[in-house]
């Protein structure tokens, strides 16, 4: 995956364009834009700041966390539970079965392509502030991906928003 702190407005079309892949039949999209409102009060902006090269680890192991969670054995991201030990094999006198014994490789991910894009300064009332865009061959995969991704970074990442209102 990518992830991207940048002080410039956030091209979604393009970042969409980034996740493309034939074979994708799924590409989830969230946008977090900059409302005109919070509790009440006018929002003139939002302003990011961040630890730019922490935040930048931070969402990349986040990245890597989601793709991970979902390649185990197809389960969404979001589930965190371990999975049961594999049941064990007959029993068998030939000797060739006692040599099969070796694990199977892990799933390959059931994620294509994550991308992550997060501005960073001023960011006026109706412009995107983060960007996350998922591939996969499943919608239920890239929206768990999506979604997961999205609380991580909220949670997690170094970046801080202070808002703006009116008067």
């Amino acid at each position: 995956g990518t992830c991207v702190l940048t002080y410039a407005p956030l091209d979604v079309d393009a970042i969409i364009r980034s996740v493309g892949d034939d074979g994708a039949g799924a590409t989830a999209v969230f946008i977090g834009t900059t409302r005109d409102s919070f509790k009440g009060k006018v929002v003139v902006k939002l302003e990011y700041q961040a630890y730019s090269k922490l935040a930048i680890k931070t969402m990349t192991e986040i990245i890597q966390a989601a793709q991970v969670g979902a390649s185990a054995a197809g389960r969404s991201p979001s589930s965190h539970a371990p999975l049961p030990p594999p049941p064990p094999p007959p029993p068998s006198t030939s000797p060739s079965a006692l040599t099969a014994s070796a694990s199977p490789p892990p799933p390959p991910s059931l994620l294509l392509h994550t991308i992550l894009h997060h501005r960073l300064g001023p960011v006026p009332v109706g412009q995107p502030s983060i960007v996350i865009a998922v591939s996969s061959p499943h919608r239920r995969e890239a929206f768990a991906a999506c979604e997961e991704i999205l609380e991580q970074v909220k949670m997690r990442a170094q970046i801080w928003k202070r808002e703006y209102y009116e008067g």
